[in-house]
């Protein structure tokens, strides 16, 4: 059977009557930067915290955040999702579960695949952290006690600056992953890129066109990414150090 290609048909009125069904690919994008950018805060947030906790020394802070990455680290993404949307809101206190099930649906979705994706994502920046951490020379860590820097003050002047340098690359990994993990957020109901060229092809069964404007749209999404990325990495390199231009 030869498929019959119709470029045009993202000019063509989309059945919701919210405008073509281009205008449907680029509100999903809209929700897919929304979700990225939300669940990337929560992401850098957490990680940095739960990673600067695993190198405190401290035995049962150690483990208890060990614990925190072992368990979304590796619970696949998608099951994570289900559990966040469809048994968290079963298992909290009754009126909590219920504003959640009664919000309205796309806001429930968004903040569901948000928490989920940052959450999931902050266990991977947390070893990152940690990793980065350990890896700096021990010296830094010594002089900057020698100055008479509290511990805090050591993570904030010392540690933590030097170890953002060593970690960006692997960094700009996981926001690129991110915005790609947030395709699954459709599996829940919210129309992001993935969602909405999903919705296309169903209703309007150019299956090529709507997925080949799907790929443009994330390859766009993540070279903006690789370009600020790559820009902030040379702004914060250290002549001399790991990450500086060789």
């Amino acid at each position: 059977m030869n498929y019959h290609w119709n470029w045009l048909i993202f000019w063509a009125d989309a059945p919701d009557g919210t405008g073509t069904y281009l205008h449907t690919l680029i509100r999903g994008a809209y929700w897919t930067l929304g979700v990225s950018v939300v669940a990337w805060a929560i992401a850098l947030l957490a990680g940095v915290t739960i990673g600067v906790l695993r190198t405190t020394r401290i035995a049962w802070l150690e483990r208890l955040c060990a614990g925190y990455v072992e368990l979304f680290r590796n619970v696949p993404l998608l099951v994570q999702m289900f559990l966040w949307y469809f048994v968290f809101p079963e298992v909290v206190p009754k009126a909590l579960g219920d504003a959640i099930k009664q919000a309205d649906p796309t806001w429930s979705t968004f903040w569901t695949a948000t928490v989920c994706l940052g959450l999931f994502t902050s266990s991977r920046i947390a070893e990152q952290v940690r990793a980065g951490i350990t890896a700096l020379p021990r010296g830094q860590d010594m002089a900057a006690t020698a100055l008479g820097l509290n511990r805090k003050q050591v993570y904030r002047y010392v540690l933590l600056p030097m170890t953002v340098r060593i970690i960006m690359p692997p960094l700009t990994s996981e926001a690129l992953n991110l915005i790609k993990n947030s395709s699954l957020a459709f599996t829940i109901g919210l129309l992001e890129i993935t969602g909405a060229a999903r919705s296309m092809q169903e209703f309007s069964f150019q299956i090529f066109e709507s997925f080949t404007a799907a790929t443009i749209l994330y390859l766009i999404i993540n070279l903006i990414v690789v370009v600020l990325m790559r820009v902030l990495e040379k702004s914060l390199s250290v002549p001399g150090f790991i990450g500086s231009k060789r």
